[in-house]
């Protein structure tokens, strides 16, 4: 399961990295514990931090930080982009595709040495627009 020289594939990693990629609500470390918690009942949430931590470092897991809310845990690491409901947290992967040239754009632009970037949307979720459409005038 893992490409990465270095990383030894434990249960603890294996579980984890199993229950990030099957959840597709991009969870946060006290989210994913309850998850693995099942499966490993002896598991602390401090290792569930730094087993995420070092799945982030070896590229199997991607983390997600969004101003205002809990860091969150990706399954996929393929460029993608995400969104953020400013009412409830929510945090979906946005399915539109990263823009061809973005990057040379802004090598062109600076003297800097691009080497990613990340690009956050939020908004109101269908759930949260349609409870306020449903709540009664005051």
């Amino acid at each position: 399961m893992s490409s990465q020289p270095g990383l030894r594939m434990t249960q603890q990693h294996r579980v984890i990295l199993e229950e990030v990629r099957t959840a597709d609500s991009h969870p946060a470390a006290d989210e994913l514990y309850e998850r693995v918690r099942s499966r490993l009942p002896r598991l602390s949430l401090g290792t569930v931090y730094r087993n995420l931590e070092l799945l982030c470092q070896q590229g199997l897991v991607q983390k997600i930080e969004l101003a205002g809310s809990q860091r969150r845990f990706d399954g996929n690491v393929q460029a993608h982009y995400h969104i953020r409901c400013v009412r409830c947290g929510l945090v979906e992967d946005l399915p539109i595709q990263p823009p061809d040239g973005l990057e040379d754009a802004a090598r062109a632009a600076t003297d800097y040495e691009v080497t990613g970037h990340r690009l956050k949307f939020f908004g109101i979720c269908p759930e949260c627009k349609h409870e306020a459409h449903r709540e009664p005038p005051r």
